[in-house]
């Protein structure tokens, strides 16, 4: 029986939009709101930045996203299309090509061109896209899945921010504000880490580092701009 092997890297695509998309909800929505309410207590004017910005990251994550990774498909499908053209006019040339691939990774050159041939007989354009131009299923760019992914994730990651600022005293909201995206992040952080495999600590601490920096700007900013009002 063949055992297919599950491997993170199989994840990639969407976990990639998926932490950048919450990652930056959380840490643009709350450092808004810090810096709102730095600049000037008021409730309503935080709560109608968090919303703003809570639609505005959403679409803004999106079009950019999608933006990206179409031209990145673009380039894939140009890439390929000149790999056709070059496997029909001179098939020879790119199996001798495909065959120095195979030797530079340590097989011989006997079997090199027979690894060649044969792939190459089974799916040409496939052998060369996998081995000469470095794309498989697993990386290959789809704009729609990553632009809805990014602006769900930037949507989740922007409510605990935008319910803080609805339900908690003023008085006390930066300081809940900023405790509760810390803690936030550093979940987020654990559990991007534990899905791509890689170690949770180092991760929490790089999220966290930055988002305390980021909403640390933010209020100073805040506070600037409310002391020269």
């Amino acid at each position: 029986m063949m055992h297919l092997e599950r491997h993170h890297r199989a994840r990639i695509g969407w976990l990639r939009a998926a932490v950048l998309g919450a990652n930056d909800g959380l840490i643009s929505t709350s450092s808004l709101v810090v810096g709102v309410v730095a600049a000037q207590a008021a409730r309503e004017p935080a709560l109608a930045a968090a919303v703003a910005g809570l639609v505005a990251g959403a679409l803004s994550m999106a079009a950019g996203e999608y933006v990206s990774v179409s031209s990145q498909a673009d380039t894939e499908a140009a890439d390929l299309d000149r790999e056709r053209r070059e496997l029909a006019a001179n098939p020879d040339h790119e199996h001798t090509e495909l065959a120095a691939i195979y030797q530079a990774r340590g097989l011989s050159a006997d079997l090199a061109h027979q690894v060649a041939a044969q792939l190459m007989a089974h799916d040409a354009l496939g052998a060369h896209a996998r081995d000469e131009l470095e794309m498989s299923h697993l990386t290959n760019a789809q704009p729609l899945q990553a632009a809805l992914a990014s602006a769900l994730a930037f949507s989740v990651g922007a409510l605990p921010p935008v319910a803080l600022t609805w339900w908690v005293p003023l008085a006390h909201l930066n300081t809940v504000l900023v405790a509760g995206t810390l803690v936030l992040l550093a979940g987020l952080g654990a559990v991007a880490a534990r899905l791509g495999g890689a170690p949770m600590g180092r991760a929490m601490w790089r999220v966290t580092f930055w988002g305390a920096l980021a909403m640390g700007c933010s209020a100073l900013v805040g506070q600037w701009f409310g002391a020269v009002a």
